[in-house]
């Protein structure tokens, strides 16, 4: 289920213009981890935040602090319209056509657990199939086990391509008239894969079906365009994208979340209570219950601008050719199995900017925790998405992932410190 590295003449150099006018805006990357400069390739795991966001939190922390949408005094109100310019920023950071399709959560996990709870309890029903995939973060797929074991609704999966790819045609033959939802992920954490979630949409949608895209590690490094892709729901985590933790967003089609039902009560989301019976806010605060993380949301805000004016295809240019060349240096090291798909025939990388990988004989904590005494940080174990570790029959892997922020010689220390590693355990063996 591997792919085997292609034979192709790798790119020797990667213009580090980008982050060389970049990196100084991050203050954690001048640190040094273990008295060596730090090299951080976790960015699927978390991006590193900016300046620019920083300073918008604290900004708000220090002149606005106040509770949004309850007070007719000034801070309130300033709290208010920061917090609903970062809906409005998201919104047409991935072309939403109003404010209103833009649900501000606490990261993915909560918003796919809202659709499962909001729309996936309250729709489906025994004989009602769901069609997943078997590379799903274990946030597409714990809350619909949650529903399929509530409703009596079947999971489905589809399979990987010998390539490590979304099984279009394996797909295909799941559809039916019972399909009532497909929740997919637009690029795999594990695999880097970037799915055709545009064709999954158009087909699922011939049946009738609904859609939902996990796009955690696509909005962050590709222009993603919800109206183009014609999903009905797409969950992204802000802390990927430059953004703070604890911020995320659901992106809904405006009908679609009109018809859905509340998924926490509380204060905010109500329109009028009594002791008997309470009617619910207007879109999208009926959605949102209770104080939300306004300075998250706010920091978001400013992680789009940053984002939006560096431009999203410069940085996924930048990536691609990051990648490529990483690809190229791990493909040299003997004893590294790489998974997911490589290069085209035409010489042209077909992944994201993340490679997993094994190295026989030696467990990738190991790995991890030895690139870390060089001061190079990558992820080690399922990356939550233990179903596809046994798919691929390995219970763990090591992942580097780059970000624009990240230079070539970033990447020539981490293949330096994988081939000590790799020299240490083969003359301990």
């Amino acid at each position: 289920m591997s792919a085997t590295l292609a034979a192709v003449q790798p790119r020797l150099t990667v213009d580090d213009a980008l982050a060389v006018q970049v990196r100084s805006q991050f203050p954690i990357l001048s640190r040094q981890v273990n008295g060596k400069p730090l090299v951080y390739l976790d960015n699927a795991a978390t991006s590193q935040k900016p300046e620019a966001v920083l300073q918008a939190m604290d900004r708000y922390y220090r002149s606005s602090n106040a509770n949004v949408h309850r007070g007719a005094h000034t801070l309130s109100r300033e709290a208010t319209d920061a917090y609903e310019l970062s809906r409005v920023k998201v919104a047409q950071f991935i072309n939403a056509t109003s404010a209103r399709e833009i649900v501000f959560t606490r990261n993915a996990s909560e918003a796919i657990n809202l659709v499962a709870y909001s729309w996936g309890m309250n729709h489906l029903a025994a004989g009602d199939e769901v069609i997943l995939s078997v590379m799903e973060h274990h946030s597409n797929l714990v809350p619909w086990q949650f529903v399929a074991q509530k409703t009596g609704a079947t999971l489905k999966f589809v399979r990987l391509t010998e390539t490590g790819e979304f099984d279009l045609e394996h797909y295909r033959s799941l559809l039916s008239d019972r399909t009532q939802l497909v929740a997919t992920v637009h690029v795999s954490n594990m695999l880097g894969c970037v799915n055709p979630v545009a064709e999954i949409a158009q087909l699922a949608q011939q049946y009738g079906a609904k859609v939902l895209i996990d796009a955690c590690q696509s909005v962050p490094h590709m222009a993603v365009d919800v109206q183009a892709l014609g999903c009905d729901w797409l969950v992204a985590s802000g802390h990927k994208m430059c953004g703070p933790t604890g911020s995320g967003f659901l992106y809904g089609k405006e009908d679609l979340l009109l018809s859905m039902p509340p998924f926490l009560g509380g204060g905010e989301m109500i329109a009028d209570v009594s002791l008997e019976r309470s009617t619910y806010a207007d879109l999208p605060h009926k959605f949102e219950a209770g104080t939300p993380a306004i300075a998250e949301a706010i920091g978001l805000g400013a992680a789009v601008d940053y984002l939006s004016e560096i431009g999203m295809d410069r940085i996924h240019d930048r990536e691609q050719a990051l990648t490529a060349y990483l690809l190229a240096g791990i493909s040299e090291i003997e004893g590294v199995r790489v998974y997911g798909p490589s290069w085209t025939e035409s010489g042209e990388i077909d992944r994201a900017g993340l490679v997993s990988f094994t190295v026989e004989g030696i467990h990738a904590n190991d790995i991890a925790a030895l690139l870390d005494e060089e001061g190079v940080e990558i992820r080690s174990g399922h990356h939550c998405t233990q179903p596809l570790h046994g798919e691929l029959g390995v219970s763990a892997t090591a992942r580097a992932s780059v970000y624009f922020y990240n230079t070539q010689a970033d990447i020539d220390a981490f293949l330096k410190a994988l081939k000590s590693t790799i020299e240490f355990f083969s003359a301990m063996a």
